[in-house]
This record gives C-alpha cells, sequence and structure tokens, in this order.
C-alpha cells in the first residue's frame, strides 16, 4: 500500500484541498479530507482523474481502421495517456464487416492487457445518412442486417457504442439494440427532429460530436442538434478544438446541456499525438493542415485534438469553470458509459489512474495502475 497526498485534487466532481489516498493493488483504496502529508508521497500541481474519451478513431501515429490489431490499440492507448487519456473507445469508422470483425477481435483480446485503458469499442457506422456522411465511404454506409447486429452485441467486447443515423435504423431496432446492452448515440444524420426524438424514447442516450454531419437547428425544424438540445436526458459529445464549432456554439452548448451532460471529446485521428501530417483512409489521402484534418476537397476528416488541449480550450478560451471543465472529460464520459465506479473518478474502490497538472492545464505527470508512466 501506497500513500499520497495532493494540496488540491480534482475527484471527477469537485475540487478539494488537502487530500491523502492509499493505493493498493492498482485501486484507491482510501480518501481522507483535511489531511496532512505525513508519511505521503507528495504529488506537486493539481491531482485530477486519468481522462475518458469516448472517440477515438486513431492516434500517436496509427489509425484503427488501417490496422485493427492489438498492438495499434496498445499503441493509442499509450500515446493518448501522455495527453491525459486513461481511458479511450477506440473507435472504428463505416467500413467493410471484415474489417469491423478484426477490429473487434482486437478489442477483445486488448482488454485482457488492460480492461481499463480499452473499457470497449464506438462503432461509428456504417448505418449512417449519405446526406450528412462527411469523410465515412458511401460505398461501405448500409443498413443495418443481423451480421452487424451480432457483432454489436458480442459479450467480449466491454462496453459497446454505436453512432448510427435514425432515418436509417428504425426505432425498434434501436430498441432493440439497447435492450442488448448497447449504447446508442445518432450521428451522422440529416433526421428531423421528430425522428430523433423517437430515437431518443427507443434508447439513444447521446449525440455524436454534436454540430458536427447532423441536421441544424432552424427557426421551423430542430434537427438533429436543436432535438439532442432540448433533451435534458441525452448527453452530446463536443469537439473543442475550434476548428469543428465556432466559440459561441460550443458556449451555447455547454451552457444548455451543463457538465452533466456535455463530453469533451476528441474524435482523433492518427496524426494526434504524434509528428505524422497525414494517414490514409480506404485509399484515400487526409491531411493535416495545421490544427485540422482534412481531406483535399476541404472536408473535416476528425481532428489531432488531445483531451489535454480540449480542456485547455474549455477552461481558458470558453472561459467555463475548472471543476466543470474537468468534469466534462472524466466523470461525465464515465458515468455516460456506464463507469464510474472505476474511470473517470478518483474514489474508494476506482482504478488507480491519475494525473499531474500545473497552472496552464499542462500535464506534468501520469499514472496508471497506482504506477508513474512518465
Amino acid at each position: 500500500m501506497t500513500r499520497y497526498f495532493a494540496s488540491q485534487l480534482f475527484d471527477g466532481y469537485s475540487l478539494l484541498n488537502n487530500m491523502r489516498f492509499e493505493v493498493e493493488n492498482g485501486r484507491i483504496t482510501r480518501l481522507i479530507s483535511h489531511a496532512s502529508a505525513e508519511d505521503a508521497i507528495v504529488l506537486d500541481g493539481l491531482v485530477m482523474p486519468a481522462m475518458v474519451d469516448i472517440q477515438v478513431n486513431g492516434c500517436g501515429g496509427v489509425q484503427f481502421n488501417d490496422a485493427p490489431t492489438v498492438d495499434t490499440l496498445k499503441q493509442m492507448a499509450n500515446a493518448f495517456l501522455s495527453t491525459g487519456t486513461g481511458s479511450l473507445m477506440p473507435t472504428l469508422i463505416t467500413d467493410d464487416v471484415s474489417v469491423m470483425k478484426q477490429g473487434a477481435n482486437a478489442i477483445a483480446s486488448a482488454r485482457q492487457w488492460d480492461p481499463i485503458a480499452i473499457p470497449g469499442v464506438h462503432f461509428e457506422g456504417p448505418h449512417l445518412s449519405n446526406a450528412k456522411k462527411g469523410m465515412h465511404s458511401k460505398q461501405y454506409i448500409r443498413p443495418l442486417s443481423d451480421q452487424e447486429f451480432a457483432l454489436f452485441t458480442r459479450k467480449d467486447l466491454g462496453t459497446v457504442m454505436v453512432t448510427v443515423a435514425p432515418e436509417t435504423v428504425s426505432a425498434a431496432d434501436i430498441r432493440r439494440l439497447t435492450d442488448a446492452g448497447v449504447i446508442v448515440s445518432l450521428g451522422h444524420t440529416n433526421a428531423t427532429a421528430d425522428v430523433c426524438f423517437a430515437a431518443f424514447d427507443a434508447g439513444a442516450t447521446a449525440a455524436t460530436h454534436l454540430y458536427n454531419a447532423m441536421s441544424p437547428l432552424t427557426g421551423r425544424e430542430p434537427g438533429t442538434v436543436g432535438s439532442a438540445l432540448y433533451r435534458d436526458d441525452i448527453y452530446c459529445g463536443l469537439i473543442v478544438d475550434h476548428q469543428h464549432l465556432h466559440p459561441v456554439s460550443a458556449t451555447l452548448a455547454i451552457r444548455l446541456k451543463g457538465d452533466e451532460k456535455l463530453m469533451l471529446i476528441t474524435d482523433a485521428m492518427a496524426p494526434a499525438a504524434s509528428d505524422k501530417d497525414h494517414f490514409y483512409y480506404q485509399g484515400v489521402k487526409v491531411l493535416r493542415q495545421g490544427p485540422a484534418l482534412k481531406l483535399e476537397d476541404g472536408t473535416l476528416a476528425g481532428s489531432v485534438l488531445t483531451q489535454e488541449e480540449a480542456i485547455q480550450n474549455t477552461h481558458f478560451d470558453l472561459g467555463f469553470p475548472l471543476d466543470s471543465t474537468l468534469k466534462m472529460a472524466t466523470a461525465t464520459p464515465a458515468h455516460f458509459l456506464g463507469l464510474s465506479d472505476t474511470i473517470g473518478t478518483l474514489k474508494e474502490g476506482a482504478q488507480a489512474n491519475w494525473l499531474t497538472l500545473d497552472d496552464k492545464l499542462s500535464i506534468t505527470g501520469t499514472w496508471r495502475n497506482g504506477q508513474l508512466m512518465s
């Protein structure tokens, strides 16, 4: 058992002072408030849970679709841990079912390596809208079949999240998926608000990268954006990289959803947390252009954002309080995944994955399973 002391600690919900916590066998076994540093290792700066990212297509120079292997997942998890993400949902973009099966097999194997680093998988597609496909390949966009349903409901994948367009996947099929334990989110959709409300009533619980690749909010038709913002029970992922969203749009979404339903995400691709300047998606070259990733026609194609940058942008640029900002990258996505007892929080029984940050919210240290990694 090892004791640690933090003069300032964020536990996933609140900022606390003078906290001592004990770690044994990779778990937090005890927290003591108003404590002293006696007999404890003193951690400098702000201590917080390792962050949770529900949408990571690639990072560290590798892309999950391109190489759906355990080695790819380990490289992604290790690269993003250095930028503050301790648990990520590797995301498979629309592809052939054979690639999806390879990816699922890799997830099952990687979870044996570390089920906290890889809590599950996010299938973004292939059941999307051609009208809002973004970078997704039209040739692989298709209706839900028994093949995909069997894949989504495998019991060895941990937490499974699927992004669908509700105009292509019926409310009955959404209910079928959610009854089987799958988390359903709406995205890459041109649906009306009524269609979205029916999907939410059937069990869908989120909107994937709000505003991007979805029907907009207008005066006479709320669209996917309006319906997700309107419903208090719906989570929303937000890419705060100053490329995907105008700061005013991002600010309005956070004000409306609050830190209990707004999740900071990266939608990261291979160049994130690396010096790579391009990658290929099904033979199409995606270029890094400064802080953005784009296809040759200018279409945004994911991001090079890290969660470290996301909390800096949200706190310093958008002006949201520190505790709310950090919650949107830790406890809130953990709650969305149903995993807040083990990830995204620092409490008794949680995994001992934490970070230290300086006053600029730059990461100065990372711990995995109670072990200092960097």
